[in-house]
């Protein structure tokens, strides 16, 4: 069920009144499900709900009311269970009965037999608010993993909330203001969040893993799953088995649709095997599974090896393709194409985001949707399975700080003086690193390795992952298109956190254990190749093309951007021939200067008022 929530609960007035008003919440997007639009409005409670249907079309419409005797509960949810017919079945042992077969009725009654229990019974990917109109309260729970979003305000006693910033910034009470820690995120930890922070001044996130109430009392909220430390008393050939089982049930699962569905296809391990499994399911079904692969034109004549992509994706994707023996679509984007698209990309995600690494997807899930409604996609294996350079690489493993964003000094620089003064930068995202750090369960017993590698879980789950989904809920969902990432299954999670580090790096090889557990999945020289990074552009043309759209938006002294940033030091971005990393080896210098343009465009787009 792929769409946008969102909804207003206010004790004080009656939102009757307010109908007309607020329905610009659900009309921001509604390019997140524009197949079916609902509302449902009483006293205290206004929710809204567009849908993109993916299952059960005619049954699952939102907002969905069931009664119990004399109680009502209404639920609007963005989300997929994929142990929808377990839970069901439990429900009707327990005296439910079912109208259709939409997880979304499955969720509802589980709220209404198990109240905010019910959370610990599902396996999928959500963000929903019940109302029940006799309590006079509304629940709201996220998934485990933060794969599905819910932003909230509280204004004049009110709680209003949409599974979009922008969905927030529609209602008549918000406005959209930045403070100096505004700046301070999109500035010092962008395109990365502190956990919970929406950026704008008094917008809030739900975060992954908690639950919570919002009544005449206010808002309570907890958190109800997060990632514990076990012994591991599994032996190597068992743990082994059971990567394989989660994996291949958590792909399986998610293959459930009664739309069109595809998988990604980059040429690497995860989406191929994601792609392998997801080919055997069709081929027993006697279908041809369609797979999607993306590139850029001319990368091959300027690519150049490095340390961490010592060979392009591309010449993997045609034997790959026969291999599977799967129906292989390949977009090719160009520089102009990618450029153009950093600004969709911003009006998608609400804020500035990864530069080109948004806008390429963005670009690429408009090709697939003409396809496919549902794709299937390789994202956080990298972070359960230890494959980023950084967790292998022993000195940047042991440095404190994010590994992925070691220039804090670097983008300090960039900040005007006012909003520089004051400002520890370095201790600004130090605190984050450590109450991170802080919040990793450990075990008595472990080794200093295992110690640092749970540590170094939780850094890439809390951080580096989120800003992932965000990228893939919102580039996918603004055209419509639900991506699922089965590694991103909790399962999967929970048992990895406890495996030992040297089970993970099996025969010393990044993701040893992933590729040990899939063996017959994939070709050999796709198995046990080395990891390569999303790809981006290497053509000279894209770092020309933002190149000269900064210089022209920092001509222009009333600029937004230069009310936050020097513009000698943009200058000196623009100029100086150095590659400094701005977020990991994903976004250097083209990235950074991208990044500018899209700060640019989020200030102006969204009137951004400074505070």
């Amino acid at each position: 069920m792929m769409c946008s929530i969102a909804g207003v609960i206010d004790f004080h007035n009656d939102l009757r009144a307010q109908a007309e008003a607020l329905a610009p919440m659900a009309a921001s997007m509604v390019r997140r499900g524009p197949d079916q639009r609902g509302s449902y409005i009483t006293e205290n409670a206004a929710l809204f709900h567009n849908r993109l249907c993916v299952i059960d079309i005619e049954n699952g419409r939102q907002p969905m009311t069931a009664r119990l005797g004399e109680r009502t509960y209404t639920i609007v949810y963005n989300g997929e269970i994929y142990n929808t017919d377990e839970v069901r079945a439990a429900l009707i042992r327990e005296g439910h009965s079912f109208t259709g077969h939409s997880d979304t009725e499955v969720v509802l009654k589980s709220y209404i037999q198990w109240g905010a229990a019910c959370v610990d019974r599902l396996n999928g990917i959500f963000a929903f608010a019940v109302w029940d109109e006799g309590e006079r309260r509304l629940f709201i729970a996220r998934d485990r993993m933060g794969v599905k979003p819910f932003f909230y305000a509280l204004r004049g006693g009110a709680f209003i909330f949409a599974s979009e910033i922008k969905g927030i910034l529609a209602h008549p009470d918000v406005e959209p203001e930045a403070d100096r820690a505004s700046i301070w995120e999109v500035v010092l930890t962008g395109p990365g969040r502190t956990p919970g922070c929406g950026v704008f001044r008094g917008i809030e996130e739900l975060r992954p893993g908690w639950r919570g109430f919002f009544t005449a009392d206010g808002l309570r909220t907890e958190r109800y799953w997060s990632l514990r430390a076990r012994e591991h008393r599994d032996s190597l050939q068992t743990t082994i088995d059971t990567v394989r089982y989660l994996v291949t049930d958590a792909i399986t699962r998610q293959l459930v649709s009664d739309v069109p569905i595809g998988t990604f296809l980059s040429g690497g391990l995860d989406s191929g095997i994601i792609s392998s499994v997801a080919q055997r399911y069709m081929a027993a079904r006697g279908r041809t599974l369609l797979t999607f692969s993306v590139d850029y034109k001319d990368n091959l004549k300027y690519f150049h090896k490095t340390k961490f992509q010592p060979n392009t994706d591309t010449v993997f994707i045609g034997p790959l393709r026969d291999w599977l023996g799967c129906d292989n679509h390949l977009t090719e984007l160009d520089s102009v194409e990618l450029a153009d698209a950093l600004y969709e990309a911003v009006e998608a995600r609400d804020l500035p985001g990864m530069s080109d690494v948004d806008s390429s997807l963005l670009a690429f899930c408009k090709r697939i949707k003409k396809d496919v409604t549902v794709a299937l996609s390789g994202e956080c294996a990298d972070e359960i399975f230890g494959g980023y350079p950084w967790y292998r690489d022993e000195t940047i493993r042991m440095a404190e700080g994010f590994p992925w964003a070691q220039s804090t000094i670097y983008r300090a620089g960039f900040l005007r003086e006012e909003y520089a003064r004051g400002l520890d930068a370095r201790e600004y995202v130090m605190e984050r690193y450590r109450m991170t750090v802080k919040d990793a369960d450990v075990l008595p017993t472990d080794s200093p390795t295992d110690r640092r590698m749970r540590e170094m879980m939780r850094l890439n789950t809390d951080w580096f992952m989120q800003t992932l989904l965000d990228r893939k809920d919102r580039m996918s969902m603004y055209s419509a298109l639900e991506v699922r990432v089965p590694f991103c299954d909790h399962r999967i999670a929970e048992y990895l956190y406890s495996v030992p580090w040297a089970w993970k790096d099996l025969h010393h090889y990044e993701k040893g254990l992933l590729r040990e557990a899939m063996r017959g999945y994939l070709p050999d020289e796709v198995l046990w190749r080395k990891k390569s990074p999303y790809p981006k552009t290497h053509n000279p043309s894209y770092m020309a093309e933002v190149s000269r759209r900064l210089r022209e938006v920092i001509a222009d002294p009333d600029t937004p951007l230069l009310s936050i940033i020097r513009k000698d030091a943009l200058e000196s971005l623009l100029d100086d021939d150095k590659a400094q990393p701005w977020y990991g080896q994903l976004m250097t210098t083209p990235q950074t200067i991208a990044y500018m343009l899209q700060i640019n465009h989020w200030m102006k787009v969204y009137n951004v008022k400074l505070i």
